[in-house]
């Protein structure tokens, strides 16, 4: 980043906490990247919207701050983690500057301290008067002055620094697990499914691995005859079951709607299927209830896909196979595992 742009991040920066407080807009990483990429103005539709609310109502209220998030922030989601990587580098930047400053002060005042002790030891060779020592003491005393509040100053600003970037790594922790964890289950995401097959695919283990798909049964139904909530519970309860399963390598991910993916390091074709087929049986084990009626619901149960990594293969393609098998597993009536190993 070149020093015009560390100049207009430490800009941004200055407006940008006083703006969300004034507006009382919570400082959560997706607000945050909002009113960044406004004070930015690098996107016109944004800034324009932005603008009829402030002037037509004069605040921006949490929906409209959730809409306009998603509607021009969302396909970035790394908007928020940039944003807070520029004001790290802001804040180094204006420290740096003021350290810069406070040395230049402080060359100054070794320069008048040692032109005070040579004009001092002048008093015994030529009888200076006590006029021209006072003088010579209150010019050091200024001197002695003046490079304490530029101390104090530096100390000052290196306090209220520690407190941004603290805030600034919180908001970056915050935005780093928002971008790569699902909102709603809190497992990986689809983007970190890229992110972890590739790795894989580039330098596999040993024993290679397996790519487990998984969809949940006969979940359109479920969502139309007990509701989106309840469908969104099971999502949850799915994941979090799933979750049990990372151990030895293993990682989770909700691949999109009711798919999950399961990544399986160091198990041949096999291994992977008897960890599919551990992880179908206890999804079906898995007991829902009705709070509004505490009656019990149909039982969940998931059919898996299973797909041993081929040396050489793009991942669309291992996606591909254990696609089939998934598709397989249920042209053969569901609740089960595909191939059978």
């Amino acid at each position: 980043m070149s020093n015009d742009s560390f100049a207009l991040s430490a800009g941004y920066l200055k407006k940008l906490v006083p703006l969300m407080m004034k507006y009382q807009v919570p400082a959560n990483p997706k607000n945050y990247a909002l009113w960044y990429t406004y004070i930015a103005n690098t996107d016109e539709a944004l800034t324009k919207a932005m603008n009829e609310s402030l002037q037509s109502s004069g605040s921006v209220s949490l929906e409209q701050c959730t809409e306009l998030y998603e509607a021009h922030i969302a396909d970035g989601q790394n908007e928020g983690i940039q944003a807070a990587q520029e004001g790290f580098e802001a804040l180094a930047l204006e420290i740096s500057n003021t350290m810069v400053d406070t040395m230049k002060d402080t060359d100054v005042f070794q320069s008048t301290l040692e032109k005070t002790f040579s004009q001092l030891a002048r008093v015994d060779e030529e009888a200076m008067s006590t006029e021209e020592t006072i003088a010579v003491v209150r010019n050091a005393l200024k001197g002695s002055k003046e490079i304490r509040q530029s101390t104090s100053f530096f100390k000052n600003q290196l306090a209220d620094a520690q407190k941004e970037i603290d805030r600034l790594k919180e908001t970056l922790a915050e935005a780093n697990e928002q971008a790569f964890n699902d909102a709603l289950t809190g497992i990986l995401n689809r983007r970190s499914f890229d992110k972890h097959l590739d790795k894989l695919i580039a330098s596999p283990p040993e024993r290679g691995f397996c790519l487990l798909i998984c969809d949940l049964d006969h979940f359109k139904s479920f969502n139309d005859t007990y509701g989106h909530l309840m469908g969104d519970q099971v999502l949850k309860l799915t994941a979090k079951r799933l979750a049990q399963f990372c151990r030895e390598g293993i990682e989770a991910f909700r691949y999109g709607g009711e798919e999950f993916a399961l990544l399986v390091p160091n198990r041949p074709l096999g291994g992977g299927g008897r960890v599919a087929e551990t992880i179908r049986a206890s999804i079906d084990k898995l007991a829902i209830k009705d709070k509004k009626t505490g009656s019990k619901l149909d039982n969940i149960t998931v059919s898996i896909g299973v797909a041993q990594f081929e040396k050489g293969e793009s991942p669309r393609n291992l996606i591909s196979r254990a696609d089939a098998q998934l598709y397989e597993a249920k042209n053969l009536g569901r609740n089960r595992v595909m191939p059978i190993t």
